[in-house]
């Protein structure tokens, strides 16, 4: 199979490194913004080769997306527009409301795969990619009932490969779902960064004092806002929402804080403690199962 892989950071470069371990990519082609980015993803055998869109879509049986959200959106249109009737594109972006209401009409909808892998670290760029990173994750795919049994068949193989489970949801649920077990973390890790580099400015000594428990709060920090801010600018009502419940319930802690009501404060503790079900993938699972059917297939 012939695969183009449109973005060669983090995530679209662990698929192709995956993609060629596993023999199902028999050609990989790399395409991205950054001249260095490509040379490295070739240096580094991610990719056989970089090509510009038209040559690297022209032959393509799978073209991946793993590019920021919002240039996704504007682009998805254009590309079904010329590439073969044959061939499937995937995304793997990390909201999809938008970029599946931007091909909605699209006469080739059908060839088109809205994905997203829940899986990832901190770090970006060629050098972040390696084997592994997929294994054993959920893969969400959104309106699936407007995607052909073809191209859903071809992006089953790919999900197989890199032994990932799929489940079924759709655009908004899946927005919602994220804001929350996502997004909302990043923004917490961003913003207690923040804080603490501006303490930092005036106590010298304080990173002296961080240990494991900082390290892991704040490592989402190092991520990349030019992946991120699109992804907060297109899941805004969403994240507001879990934004606005979040600044509700640090208020509600502050509250007792400052009452010295250890009483309360060890409640809102223990409470919190519950989110050992949503670790261990009770909650999150059952909330998407719901759609988890095979509805009529569209033929392309």
């Amino acid at each position: 199979m012939k695969v183009t892989v449109v973005g060669l950071g983090l995530i679209g470069g662990s698929l192709a490194i995956d993609l060629r371990k596993t023999g199902l990519a028999t050609e990989l082609v790399g395409v991205d913004a950054s001249t260095t980015h490509g040379e490295r993803a070739v240096e580094l055998k991610i990719v056989d080769r970089i090509a510009d869109e038209s040559e690297a879509f022209a032959s393509a049986d799978l073209v991946i997306f793993a590019i920021p959200v919002n240039p996704l959106a504007g682009k998805l249109p254009q590309v079904l527009d010329s590439v073969a009737k044959q061939t499937v594109i995937m995304d793997v972006g990390s909201t999809k409301a938008q970029i599946c209401k931007a091909v909605t009409n699209h006469p080739r909808r059908a060839q088109f795969v809205a994905a997203h892998p829940i899986a990832g670290t901190e770090n970006s760029g060629p050098d972040a990619a390696f084997s592994g990173l997929f294994t054993g994750k959920t893969t969400i795919i959104c309106e699936h009932q407007r995607s052909s049994a073809e191209a859903l068949e071809l992006v089953g193989k790919v999900l197989d490969a890199l032994q990932m489970k799929t489940i079924y949801m759709q655009p908004d649920e899946h927005d919602k779902h994220v804001a929350y077990v996502s997004h909302l973390s990043h923004v917490s890790s961003f913003l207690l960064g923040q804080t603490v580099l501006d303490i930092e400015k005036d106590e010298k000594n304080i990173f002296t004092l961080a240990g494991s428990g900082f390290a892991s709060t704040v490592r989402l920090a190092k991520s990349s806002p030019g992946m991120w801010a699109p992804i907060f600018e297109q899941n805004m009502e969403y994240l507001s929402q879990a934004l606005q419940e979040y600044i509700i319930h640090l208020q509600r802690f502050q509250y007792h804080l400052m009452k010295k009501n250890t009483t309360e404060l060890y409640r809102i503790m223990t409470e919190a403690n519950e989110i050992r079900r949503i670790l261990d993938g009770t909650e999150f699972t059952s909330a998407t199962q719901k759609d988890n059917t095979q509805p009529e297939l569209v033929k392309a």
